[in-house]
């Protein structure tokens, strides 16, 4: 095993950069908007079927002879190449919804600024925006740009700081400070708006099921992944509950009028108890733009890595992407970049998130259920791929 192959810690931040990264900016203002109040109940309970699923692609990676994700684990289990081409294109189509999400975030953190206008001569310039943001980022992947464990676990530990520090003194300044009573709408919980809320949010925790189709860069990657998800998961719900309290309590208002940046006008909201509103919008606005970007630069690599998997498997047309290239292929980095293009530029932020979700909740649904169908192997507990799969195929409907 090479000593440049990542160990737990950075393995664990490559967990939580795909779901703290750009999850957080992008998806929180359209479940805020669902659900308000009891947002935080739709991250834990899209937490719980994810951790679920966790167990499920762990428990399959460790009995099952292939190793690769949900693609593998159906042509192992079932045997149907149609079955897992169908999960390939769904996984492949979630990543495009997430870039896509990514980069409608990106560019609604950057027109955030009062200096930069939202439109010129009548055309707005958010789709411009994350249109040219897609064509950096899917240039810097054609040139091979990538950060390195140690690059990524720095920056994943300053974008989780921020989030927390952004969390812990948002709750000081809604108590002691304040004086408001903070809110939890548990009057909500008994309706359906937390668990649509939940089924929006789900693509927010898919970011750890790529460490599946990096095994061979991670050190003993089936006990390690195995901790990484059971790490990364909880932290994240933690993070996510924490930010959506704060949020939702300071930025009422701004969850109805502009739902894609309440989090930094939450910000602005407490750090002007000390006279600093400005800076705390900027430092969160700043955070976004870093994160949604960095997310976009990592799923494309990914997704791209991803595609040309399928085509190697025959699951995809050569078309898509050259088998035998190295690294990324070029041409599928060029195809994903211009069908995310037209996702981000013509759909709304909530129509991608749903789209998105829902394309990882089939996932996340099928493969718990194929972990409960070879529950009679001694390694599986049949409990958790039974949530996973009755949570996973729950949410589909309402979405």
């Amino acid at each position: 095993m090479s000593s440049d192959n990542l160990g737990l810690t950075a393995t664990v931040s490559m967990a939580l950069g795909g779901m703290i990264g750009g999850g957080i900016y992008a998806v929180l203002g359209v479940v805020a908007q669902v659900s308000m109040y009891a947002t935080w109940f739709g991250f834990v309970a899209a937490g719980v079927v994810a951790i679920c699923a966790g167990y499920s692609f762990n428990v399959l990676n460790s009995v099952g002879d292939q190793r690769g994700g949900s693609v593998s684990f159906v042509q192992e289990f079932v045997g149907n190449s149609t079955l897992a081409g169908m999960v390939g294109w769904s996984l492949l189509f979630g990543y495009v919804g997430s870039i896509a999400m990514y980069a409608f975030a990106f560019a609604e953190f950057t027109l955030g600024f009062e200096a930069l206008p939202h439109e010129v001569a009548g055309l707005p310039l958010r789709p411009v925006v994350s249109v040219l943001a897609l064509a950096l980022f899917v240039g810097l992947n054609v040139a091979g740009a990538r950060a390195t464990g140690s690059a990524e676990t720095l920056l994943v530990a300053a974008k989780v700081g921020i989030l927390v520090a952004f969390g812990i003194w948002g709750l000081a300044y809604l108590g002691p400070v304040s004086g408001r009573a903070i809110q939890f709408g548990t009057d909500q919980l008994a309706g359906v708006t937390p668990v649509v809320a939940a089924a929006i949010s789900f693509v927010a925790f898919q970011g750890w099921q790529l460490l599946f189709y990096d095994q061979e860069r991670i050190e003993n990657p089936t006990d390690t992944i195995r901790k990484a998800v059971y790490v990364s998961i909880p932290v994240a719900v933690a993070i996510y509950v924490l930010v959506a309290i704060v949020t939702t309590n300071l930025a009422p208002e701004a969850i109805q009028q502009r739902p894609h940046v309440a989090l930094a006008d939450a910000a602005s909201t407490m750090l002007g108890y000390f006279g600093l509103g400005s800076l705390g919008f900027l430092v969160v606005s700043v955070s976004a733009v870093f994160s949604t970007g960095s997310a976009i630069n990592a799923t494309l690599f990914s997704a791209g890595h991803f595609a040309k998997q399928l085509v190697a498997g025959d699951l995809l047309p050569d078309q898509i992407a050259d088998a035998d290239a190295d690294g990324v292929p070029t041409r599928a980095l060029l195809v994903l970049g211009g069908i995310t293009a037209a996702f981000t530029a013509w759909g709304s932020l909530g129509a991608i998130t749903s789209f998105a979700s829902l394309a990882f909740i089939v996932v996340f649904g099928a493969t718990s259920l194929l972990a409960f169908r070879e529950r009679d192997r001694e390694a599986i507990n049949p409990v958790p791929p039974l949530i996973g799969a009755v949570g996973g195929f729950a949410f589909a409907p309402v979405m």
